[in-house]
């Protein structure tokens, strides 16, 4: 741990070094909660978020936060170890090309509804009752899964420290997760809004649900669904980035797929208590178990295993994190010299116009300092270095 701040209420843990002031007034903020739990955690990657801090940890008692969890419920990475030692360029190229042809980008869906058994089963009380946003887009989520959707996710062919070839995917629950949040963080806010005392401020964008409450319980199911489909989201991607690889490589190994979230909430011990404990932004990294920490784009990813801090409750960092906001990116960055970054590095990359600077190298932290940052949360397994990303 790098440092902790003091509040009113309960402390704040800190994973770096230096803090910009709006992510510090959000992590106050969360600290100064009446649900928040024992203290809270900010990891190597923190920076500001809407209503709680991306890179945040959060325990609370009796209650969840839609805006602790975020708009991309579910949002993870997922990996394959190919019996591959190398990738020409020629085929680097060839497979980005085929990739792009097979795995709608942005905001892009697919034309005709993927098969339903592709979607995790909601089970046979989907409708209405128990998951009614989930009810209401599932016909448009069949065309969402197995899309890649903008912003920071990828698509990546990576070069690992074992001499292996990897493939990583980072997605997420795409409009399904976005309508799930937008529609239980308004009725919580509603809620708060029939309340006469002890009110969350409303510029916090914190309010909270009651975990007693039927809208609570709802929105625990529906965040549950979200996170299972942001799952099988990436297995369609991975399974056709192994389809295209096979095609092209003559590949014929492909180890079985590991798929970690950061963007959730989950009941767990810590403390002595059970609580929620919801991750905006973090990786679980309890003891012996392996997360997944990606680079930005044209850096090292790396597979860790986790030390089980109980400081972090048990969680580490998603990524590297961001230094400018992405509209900032596009006005300070040199398009040229970003470029040129990754070119140096032999990177097949994404960087096209100004527009895509806000996804450049320079718009996030160095992802190595990150990981030397939280050396008592996570070690090392394996660095994975990329070959060619595709970006949405």
């Amino acid at each position: 741990m790098k440092q902790v701040i003091t509040t009113e209420k309960i402390p704040i843990f800190l994973w770096l070094d230096e803090l910009d002031q709006e992510t510090l007034v959000q992590a106050k903020n969360l600290a100064n909660l009446p649900c928040a739990f024992h203290h809270i955690a900010l990891m190597a990657d923190a920076h500001v978020g809407y209503g709680m801090p991306i890179g945040g940890v959060l325990a609370t008692n009796d209650t969840v936060i839609p805006n602790a969890v975020g708009v991309d419920i579910g949002c993870g990475m997922q990996v394959v170890r190919t019996g591959l030692n190398a990738l020409d360029s020629g085929q680097l190229r060839r497979i980005l090309t085929a990739l792009r042809r097979a795995v709608p980008l942005g905001f892009k869906h697919h034309s005709r509804p993927r098969p339903v058994e592709v979607l995790p089963d909601p089970g046979t009380d989907m409708l209405e009752r128990d998951l009614p946003v989930v009810a209401a887009e599932f016909a448009s989520a069949r065309c969402q899964v197995g899309t890649l959707g903008g912003g920071n996710h990828f698509i990546e062919i990576q070069r690992g420290s074992d001499d292996r070839i990897w493939l990583m995917v980072h997605s997420g629950s795409r409009n399904l997760g976005y309508k799930v949040a937008g529609v239980y963080n308004k009725l919580a806010v509603q809620m708060a809004g029939s309340q006469k005392k002890g009110v969350i401020p409303k510029e916090w964008q914190l309010a909270v649900l009651p975990l007693d409450s039927a809208t609570g319980q709802k929105y625990i199911r529906e965040m549950a669904y979200c996170v299972a489909f942001a799952r099988a989201n990436r297995s369609e991607m991975m399974t056709v980035f192994q389809e295209i690889v096979a095609e092209i490589s003559g590949c014929e190994q492909f180890e079985p797929a590991f798929d970690v979230a950061h963007n959730y909430a989950a009941f767990e011990e810590h403390f002595f208590r059970k609580v929620l404990v919801h991750r905006k932004g973090a990786t679980r990294a309890f003891k012996g178990e392996y997360g997944i920490i990606p680079g930005s784009q044209g850096s090292c990813s790396y597979i860790v295993r986790g030390l089980g801090n109980p400081q972090s409750f048990m969680s580490c960092s998603h990524g590297a994190g961001r230094v400018l906001g992405r509209k900032e990116a596009c006005r300070r960055l040199d398009l040229k010299e970003e470029i040129g970054k990754l070119e140096a590095r032999k990177v097949l990359h994404s960087l096209r116009h100004r527009s895509d600077l806000e996804e450049a190298p320079g718009a996030y932290k160095d992802i190595s300092e990150v990981i030397v940052s939280q050396q008592d949360l996570v070690e090392v397994v394996m660095e994975l270095h990329p070959l060619a990303v595709l970006k949405g």
